[in-house]
């Protein structure tokens, strides 16, 4: 220890000084700690926490926003194909309501074709009915002059019977 003592006398040391300054020292430390550096740490932790929370609650929701993009993608995939079924269906039902109505104004033509064909046998039926009957009454006329005797009822009707006939044969 005498050479403890020999140092510290050649650097002058002075114990009793050297003692308090070191209790000073020690509480200005405490008291630092406490009210300075304590704080500061709690809040240096409080705000690592705060971060470490940040970057795991960013991570979540980078991975919720991966999902609702494939997800979208799922959907938008989804919808194109309704659309592309949605719209073959729509063609195959216009060319199936195509095919419908061409088929009924074919049934319509061929039933306007019909109707015509029957209105002109019979307008012309109607019309050789009327030709006779005017070639019947031009026949007996020409003969009545011809002969120069006035014909009976008896006549006409022969003439007329006889004429149709004649005319039924062209």
């Amino acid at each position: 220890m005498d050479q403890i003592q020999q140092v510290a006398q050649t650097f002058g040391v002075d114990w009793t000084h050297l003692l308090a300054q070191s209790i000073s020292f020690s509480i200005v430390c405490v008291v630092l700690y406490r009210l300075a550096y304590g704080p500061i740490l709690r809040m240096l932790e409080t705000r690592r926490q705060q971060i470490a929370a940040g970057l795991a609650n960013a991570d979540r929701i980078e991975a919720e926003l991966a999902r609702i993009a494939a997800e979208r993608l799922t959907v938008l995939e989804k919808a194109g194909d309704e659309g592309r079924t949605l719209i073959e269906d729509a063609r195959v039902a216009a060319a199936r309501v195509g095919a419908e109505e061409r088929r009924k104004a074919t049934g319509e033509a061929e039933q306007i074709v019909t109707r015509a064909r029957e209105a002109a046998a019979h307008e012309r039926d109607a019309m050789l009915a009327a030709a006779r009957h005017e070639i019947g009454r031009l026949v007996i006329q020409t003969t009545a002059s011809v002969t120069g005797k006035i014909l009976t009822a008896q006549d006409h009707k022969r003439l007329a019977e006889e004429t149709a006939s004649r005319l039924a044969v062209m």
